[in-house]
């Protein structure tokens, strides 16, 4: 046999065994048991708004961090803001854009660019649907006026930063429906994730973490954060802009993001309670989908795939779900009394969209606590969204992405308690 035929049953046969190992079989799931977010540690019931607000809540946050995403610094004390551009008449004088800059050093080395778009026709501040986005500022619209991000993508071999290829304007433009959130009366703002830290692992050296490492330090301690607790940081950061801009009503500002950003912006919600609103798309391990539930993506290949994402911490948990301190339904929990909505897609098995509505049902206790609804154990139909509650969900038909329909469903949900 020759060798090229060995080497490709070979190949196949790894790829085989690898997919065998990936369950997507609800009768393969093992019994397992939730942490229950109204025990507290020492075993005391949560019996109060005060209980849950003075003593769980802050317990159950320090669990995440030290197990889970990794602790954050405080906000750059000498962190300010520049407003590079402003554009009155932008989208055929509909809306306001603007571009500013937060920088974290007094240098201006260190900084990202929040994109915004407001909305001209508008009697005040308006509330604001904010996350990150993959590709770049330019790639959300084909507005030509908005600036190139500098594309910050894992080289290839003998490749150098700058000639990885530049995303095009517009790329991502159907993940982003600007217009009809300004008719709608919302503003849109967005960062590109690599101003904050690239999505690669280079042992944390091309973000801002060594802006905040100790003498001697070169990478995060075990329970410090990794690239996901980075990107929610910057994510706060920029609320400290937002306060300031009186266009925009910070306090209604609704952090979202889909899939890996989904994961950010929860993380966002529970480390920042200035988010008046946390949206989880297709979120998946780590974000929505409860991880003892082991289906799908799992602790154990989210690690291994991207290891920068969580605090070192994290990977004691892979094929060891049961042994984690905390599951994620108490992330979407730390929510409460926020409202907080999660979108899954039927076919985005590899997501589990039933964990992921789960973690819906088992936080509903929290917010009963405070006299609000979640959501009953009876799953929703596809493309039958539940908007009745401070928890919303939907799970729609087609892929893994973000569209104009998950976008329509946000928009009634933020409806409800924004204006």
């Amino acid at each position: 046999m020759k060798k090229g035929l060995l080497l490709l049953l070979f190949s196949s046969a790894v790829v085989f065994l690898a997919a065998q190992e990936i369950n997507y079989d609800e009768s393969k799931i093992p019994p397992y048991t939730l942490p229950d977010p109204l025990v507290m540690e020492n075993s005391e019931k949560v019996l109060s708004e005060s209980d849950w607000i003075n003593k769980r809540r802050p317990e159950i946050l320090s669990l995440f961090e030290t197990h889970v995403y990794g602790k954050s610094p405080s906000h750059p004390h000498d962190i300010y803001f520049e407003v590079l551009s402003e554009d009155r008449y932008a989208l055929n004088n509909m809306a306001t854009r603007k571009e500013v800059a937060v920088y974290f050093t007094g240098d201006k080395k260190h900084y990202m660019t929040i994109l915004m778009y407001i909305p001209n026709k508008r009697t005040g501040a308006v509330p604001l649907f904010f996350g990150l986005n993959f590709k770049g500022n330019h790639t959300i619209n084909d507005d030509p006026d908005i600036t190139k991000s500098i594309t910050r993508m894992k080289p290839r071999d003998n490749q150098r930063e700058d000639q990885v290829r530049e995303f095009k304007r517009g790329e991502a433009s159907s993940r982003w429906p600007v217009d009809m959130l300004i008719s709608n009366g919302y503003g849109l703002a967005t960062v590109y994730r690599g101003d904050i830290d690239p999505d690669y692992d280079d042992g944390f050296q091309n973000g801002v973490h060594p802006l905040f490492y100790e003498k001697g330090q070169t990478k995060p301690k075990p329970d410090q954060w990794g690239t996901l607790a980075a990107w929610a940081w910057g994510l706060s950061c920029a609320m400290d802009y937002f306060e300031t801009d009186e266009d925009v009503d910070a306090t209604k500002v609704a952090v979202l993001g889909h899939s890996r950003h989904g994961k950010t912006a929860l993380w966002a919600g529970a480390i920042d309670q200035r988010f008046a609103m946390a949206i989880s798309n297709d979120s998946g391990c780590g974000g929505a989908a409860l991880s003892r539930r082991r289906i799908g993506e799992t602790v154990d290949k989210i690690n291994k795939l991207f290891p920068h994402w969580f605090c070192e911490n994290f990977k004691k948990y892979a094929n060891n779900e049961d042994a984690l301190p905390v599951d994620q339904h108490q992330l979407i929990a730390l929510m409460a009394p926020r409202p907080v909505y999660i979108a899954s897609a039927v076919k985005d098995q590899w997501a589990d969209p039933k964990g992921e509505f789960l973690s819906g049902v088992y936080a509903t206790p929290i917010f009963e606590l405070f006299g609000l609804k979640g959501l009953t154990d009876n799953m929703p139909e596809v493309d039958k969204p539940v908007h009745s509650g401070h928890i919303g969900y939907h799970i729609r038909s087609g892929d893994h992405d973000i569209n104009y329909y998950d976008w329509q469903q946000f928009v009634k949900f933020a409806d409800k308690y924004f204006k």
